[in-house]
Formats: structure tokens, C-alpha cells, sequence
């Protein structure tokens, strides 16, 4: 409560200051086409700022416009929006197949929410996808693409917002930001606090989140400097959360709000960023940018792991969960640097671009972890599926013993070259890029380098369409702690690559944009265990770099002006993910048989906003439809279809917003995980309230 009345007055001090720029806001509805609305017409991830028309590559953005409109708070509610991703795990997603968690922040290493930690959107401008493989831009990585998160930076035209929040499950909040030139010549800040707190859906469990941002952006005498701090607090009781116990069928066997933890559990993360970035237009022809970005976080965890079911009755019906207790804490700092030389030159009348850069990034990890076995004398009490009592035995009580310690360091390097030709209607590109690695885990230390290359084509058919394809290559390092020679390493790392075709449009001036796409994916050199188990002799079992998948799919996007007040963006994808080769005796990690877990065949997303203009009123309505799929132990995980809505009014500067989460209280797994801990359920009908004002 300190913190949301320190916000408030934070609030009424902007909304004074506002008030004396004597800045009017003027009532304003949009009624343009969908493309000035959710769409973005240049996109980062790919390095080379590049109209879409223009790229062959497939990268899907959710711009500030689609945020505000469904009221999204996290990066969990974004995935419904994007073709060909759905959720795994916390943070992680499924992408065109392959499980994916990695996420930069302005093309920069240095995740703060990484671990168990979702993030958040606060400071978010907007969130473009780069689909596929993305090694030959970012270095190592998962093919199934990459997440770029680009934040709010300071603006010189003066703006202002705050809003307050209240919902369901106790919701209630506040938020502030502000930006303008400062009375120094040339520089301009930006302020921004964020805090909200609520209940969570699961028994016992709880979020509070603060974010404090802040930034200044100087005009140099050559190109913009940006320097950003960002401190990130989230404070999760009853977490870190698992899923509920589920039959093979995928039914839930009790209720959905079931929750292991104890009311004394908790999931805390504290992170602080620092970032500079500067960018220059030297010439008509030249473009520099570098960038480096310093994070460092805390993430803590004291939580009950579910640990097998029982009948304890003997009825023949599973009823009661055994229980682990963890106490793990996560220490990491990591630095991210970057920096990028765009040439724009005519050679021999063909229009050229180069793309040359260099990255680089080091962390470094300790892990503290320890224990109460559910086996232990001492260990957690089970705890009932259908009449759970917390609290029956105390932590105290545990068998937790000492602290076990993990030391890693990881460090990345590399450089890239891309070209860009444009001949008449033909734009083709060509990249390479070499990396190096080194990783150190617990004294074993392995180093190793690779080589990606990437192509690609676009023809231009005419003005509002063209056809594309592109080759990718990616590569991951094997884990630190899987290299070790005793287990037969070190071993090379697990390579991605794709070939990809498609079609991008802006028909009808632009009031009816389209993309259609077709990829095969394949993923290689994949390390498993050895079925001959300890071939040494060493006391180790030897593991094999070995195996291959293969992703083949489709995806489908649309967004459409269907009237001046009506708009549409939609999305398909179809995807089909099996393994095609492997060591024919032991599984590899995140399989089911010959497919993968949590990677659904069909996926359908949509959202659509009728506006009216003369009222100041706007309705959305949103669905997302999930698949069959298989959880890691090999369980049903149902499909699913939910629906959510927004009703927005706007008058003047005041904009009022009623968001209503899955609208029909669908009751349903958004994932799978493993038979112990059960199915990531899906969150139940909420509603919440936004007022903002904007100056």
C-alpha cells in the first residue's frame, strides 16, 4: 500500500506539471487503416531497418496500439497474437515447433526476467518476432525464431499519461509516465512508474510488481545519445508455480486453483538495467549505431515441488500430492554490447546496402540450491488434491541441509557481414557471420567457434506485392555442464537450418495486408545419453551428439480494414515437428515419441475492433485456438478455444478501458509439462478497469 500511495502522488505532481504546459489534448478516434493502427511499417530485428515488402525475412510485430487495445500487461498475453507461437513454460514459448525462451531488449543480450520470471510490458514500445533461424544476425540461438522487445525511449515533444487500475482477484494499481525537452539544449528525459498488485487464480498465490524507468536522450554533435536505468521488482507469494495433477486424457483431477505451495512461499526478483545507445546519420549513405547494455537480478525461490500422486484411501482414485521443498537463489550479471555500420551505395547502377557488426556478451551465474526430499524423515507434508490444509508442518522442521554451489561463465562473440542488392524489382541478400563461445561450469571449461550464413530474395511483383525466400542457418551451444570428457564431450554445437517461401501484400492502399508462408526446418547434432551408459568405466554415463528434427509448417496473417471503423487481424499456422533421426534407445529432451511436446499441429488467432467515432467508442473482441497436444510425459493436452473483449471509450484526454479476460471462464491447460506436476492451467474470466488521462 506504500507504494501505490507514493505512486499516486507521483501522479498528482505529473498531473500539475501538465497542466501548466498548458498542452491541450484534443478529442481524437482513429479511423485509419489497419496498417496505421496495429501495424508497423519498418522493422529492427532484422539489424537493417527494412519496410516488409522489401525483406525476406518473416517478422510479426505487436505495436503499442495493439498492447493498449488488449489491456496486455505481459509478454503471455501477446502470444495469441503472433502466427506459429503458443506458450510453454513461464517465459518460454512453442515456436514454429521448437520450445524458445531467449529475449533481447533492442537486439541486446541481457534478458532481466530470466529464470521463472515473466516480463512485463510496462516499458515496452513494441515486440517484433524475427521467425526462423536467426544465427547469421544474433548468434547462438533456438530455430524457431527470436523475440526483440524494444523500449520506450524519451521524446522532445512533451507527453504525459497516468492511469490507475481495478479488477477482480483484489486487482488494483497505478502507473505514470512522462516525457519532454528538459531546460538543457538538446536533451530530452522520460520517467515512468509502474505498480500493480493483485491475486493471482491458483490458491494462495499473489503478484506485486514495480517498475521504475527512467531515461535521457541527448543530441550530440554527431547522431543521439540514449542512457536508460530500469528497476524491476516482482514479488510472487505461493509461487513458483506448477501445474495441476491431469489424467492421461488431459482432464484436470481437481480443481484448477490447486496449488503445492504454501502460503509462506514465494518467487522474488530484483533486476537492475543500465543502457546506452547511440546512433548516427553520418552521411545520406552512411548509418552508425552501437549500443551496450549492463543487467544485473536477484531471483529467489522458496516453493513446494510436486513430487508423485497417491491413493491414500484405496478407492482407486489418485488424491493426494507428495511434496519437495526447494530453496534455490540465482545471482547473474551480465554485460551486452553491439555495434552496427550501415552503407548505402550504388554499384554499377545496382542499388547496395552492407550491414557490418560486431556483438558481444558475457554472464555470469551462481546458483545456490538446496532441499527437503519427499523421501526425507523430515519432509514436506503431502498435501490433499480435493481438501489441501497448509501449514501442517513447518519449514523449520525440514531436512534442508546446506547449500549446494553452481558457478557458471559464458561468454559470446561475433561478426557479421550482410549485403543487400536491388535490381529493379529484385532485392537479394547475402550474410555470414563468425562466432566464438567459451563456457565455464563448476572448473569444466569448453570453447569452440561457427560459421552461419543466411540468403535470401524478394521480387517485387508489383508496388503492393511481392514473393520471397530465404535459407537460415542458427547454431546453440551444447550445456556447460554437459561437456565434460567424462560424459565424452566436449561436444559440437546443435545446429538449425531453414529454407522458407512466402508472400507479403498491402492491397487495396494498404486496407487489406497479408502474408503467407512456408518453411522446413531442421535441427541437428542434438545431445542425448548413450545407451551403452558408462562407456569408460569412468563412474559417468556418456552422452551422444546425435539426432535430428525436422519442422515443416505454414503460417497465415491478415490484418484488414473491413470498413472505415472496422478492423480485422488475423492469423494461422499449421505445424508439423518429428523427430527423423535419433539413437533408437533413449528420448531426446522435450520429446514424445517422434514429435515434440507442446507443439500443436493448428493453431487460429484473431482480433477485431469496431469503432464508433461519434460516441468516442470503440469494442474488440479477441479469440485464440489451441491444438491437441502431448505434454513430456506424454499426456493429452486438450485444445482449446477462449475469447476476450475490450470495450474502450475516450473523451477529451480521458480514456476508460474494461478488459475481460477468456470470456467464457473456459476452463483448459494452456500447456503441458510432466505427469508429477501436471498442466500449466489456463487463467479463469477476470475483468479489470483502466482510467488514463494523457496531457
Amino acid at each position: 500500500m506504500r507504494r501505490i500511495l507514493m505512486i499516486s502522488a507521483a501522479l498528482g505532481a505529473l498531473a500539475t506539471g501538465a497542466q501548466a504546459q498548458d498542452a491541450e489534448v484534443s478529442e481524437v478516434v482513429v479511423t485509419g487503416r489497419a496498417q496505421q493502427l496495429y501495424r508497423t511499417q519498418e522493422v529492427q530485428a532484422g539489424r537493417l531497418p527494412t519496410p516488409p515488402l522489401e525483406s525476406s525475412q518473416a517478422v510479426q510485430v505487436i505495436n503499442a496500439e495493439l498492447i493498449a487495445d488488449q489491456g496486455a500487461r505481459d509478454a503471455q498475453d501477446l502470444y495469441r497474437s503472433i502466427s506459429g507461437v503458443s506458450f510453454f513454460s513461464y517465459a518460454g514459448v512453442t515456436a514454429r515447433g521448437f520450445r524458445q525462451e531467449e529475449i533481447f531488449f533492442d537486439g541486446l543480450r541481457g534478458d532481466p526476467y530470466a529464470g521463472f520470471s515473466v516480463p512485463q510490458l510496462f516499458n515496452v514500445e513494441r515486440v517484433e518476432f524475427l521467425k526462423g533461424p536467426a544465427g547469421m544476425l544474433y548468434g547462438p540461438g533456438a530455430p524457431g525464431g527470436l523475440f526483440n522487445y524494444l523500449t520506450k525511449k524519451p521524446d522532445e515533444q512533451f507527453s504525459a499519461r497516468v492511469a490507475g487500475v481495478v479488477g477482480t482477484e483484489a486487482r488494483y494499481g497505478a502507473s505514470a509516465e512522462v516525457t519532454g525537452a528538459l531546460p538543457v539544449q538538446g536533451v530530452s528525459g522520460r520517467l515512468g512508474a509502474f505498480y500493480e498488485e493483485q491475486n493471482t487464480p491458483r490458491v494462495n498465490a499473489r503478484s506485486e510488481i514495480l517498475i521504475l524507468d527512467g531515461g535521457l536522450k541527448i543530441e550530440l554533435p554527431v547522431g543521439e545519445l540514449n542512457l536508460q536505468a530500469t528497476h524491476y521488482d516482482q514479488n510472487l507469494p505461493g509461487n513458483r508455480l506448477r501445474g495441476v495433477p491431469a489424467d492421461d486424457l488431459g482432464h484436470f483431477l481437481t480443481d484448477r486453483r490447486w496449488n503445492p505451495n504454501e502460503p509462506g512461499d514465494f518467487l522474488r526478483l530484483e533486476a537492475d538495467v543500465l543502457q546506452a545507445s547511440w546512433a548516427a546519420q553520418v552521411s545520406d549513405s552512411l548509418t552508425l549505431n552501437a549500443a551496450v547494455r549492463y543487467t544485473e537480478g536477484l531471483e529467489t525461490q522458496k516453493y513446494h515441488e510436486p513430487f508423485g500422486l497417491a491413493d491414500t484411501d484405496g478407492d482407486g482414485v489418485l488424491d493426494t500430492s507428495r511434496r519437495q521443498y526447494r530453496d534455490q537463489i540465482r545471482d547473474q550479471a551480465n554485460w551486452s554490447a553491439a555495434a552496427n555500420l550501415i552503407w548505402a551505395f550504388d554499384l554499377a547502377g545496382v542499388e547496395s546496402r552492407v550491414l557490418a557488426g560486431v556483438d558481444w556478451f558475457t554472464n555470469e551465474l551462481v546458483f545456490q540450491n538446496r532441499r527437503a526430499d519427499a523421501n526425507s524423515p523430515q519432509a514436506p507434508t503431502p498435501l490433499s488434491l480435493f481438501n489441501p490444509v497448509y501449514g501442517v508442518t513447518p519449514i523449520s522442521g525440514y531436512d534442508l541441509g546446506t547449500y549446494s554451489l553452481s558457478l557458471t561463465d559464458s561468454e559470446r562473440s561475433g561478426g557479421y557481414v550482410l549485403y543487400e542488392a536491388t535490381m529493379g524489382p529484385l532485392i537479394g541478400t547475402l550474410g555470414a557471420r563468425y562466432d566464438t563461445f567459451e563456457d565455464v561450469s563448476d572448473g569444466v571449461a569448453f570453447e569452440d567457434d561457427a560459421l552461419t550464413w543466411r540468403a535470401g530474395l524478394v521480387y517485387r511483383v508489383r508496388p503492393d506485392v511481392s514473393i520471397y525466400g530465404q535459407w537460415a542457418q542458427s547454431f546453440e551451444p551444447q550445456g556447460a555442464g554437459s561437456q565434460t570428457p567424462l560424459a565424452g564431450g566436449p561436444f559440437a554445437p546443435t545446429e538449425g537450418e531453414m529454407f522458407e517461401a512466402g508472400l507479403k501484400s498491402e492491397l487495396m492502399g494498404g486496407r487489406l495486408q497479408g502474408s503467407a508462408a512456408v518453411y522446413h526446418i531442421t535441427r541437428t547434432n542434438i545431445l542425448q545419453a548413450d545407451p551403452r551408459g558408462d562407456v569408460g568405466g569412468d563412474g559417468t554415463n556418456d552422452l551422444l551428439a546425435f539426432g535430428e528434427i525436422t519442422s515443416k509448417g505454414a503460417e497465415f496473417d491478415l490484418a484488414a480494414d473491413l470498413t472505415a471503423d472496422w478492423v480485422l487481424t488475423a492469423s494461422y499456422a499449421y505445424n508439423d515437428t518429428r523427430i527423423t533421426a535419433d539413437n533408437g534407445r533413449t528420448a531426446i529432451t522435450n520429446s514424445v515419441g517422434d514429435r515434440f511436446a507442446n507443439a500443436p499441429e493448428h493453431t487460429v488467432g484473431f482480433w477485431t475492433r469496431y469503432q464508433f467515432p461519434d460516441l468516442g467508442l470503440a469494442v474488440a473482441l479477441g479469440g485464440d485456438y489451441v491444438d491437441v497436444r502431448r505434454s513430456m510425459s506424454d499426456q493429452k493436452v486438450r485444445p482449446y478455444l477462449v475469447f476476450d473483449a475490450s470495450i474502450i471509450y475516450t473523451r477529451g484526454p480521458w480514456r476508460a478501458l474494461v478488459r475481460i479476460d477468456n470470456l467464457t471462464d473456459e476452463v483448459y491447460a494452456a500447456s503441458g509439462f510432466i505427469a508429477r506436476t501436471g498442466h500449466f492451467p489456463g487463467e479463469p474470466r477476470s475483468v479489470f478497469l483502466e482510467l488514463s488521462r494523457r496531457w
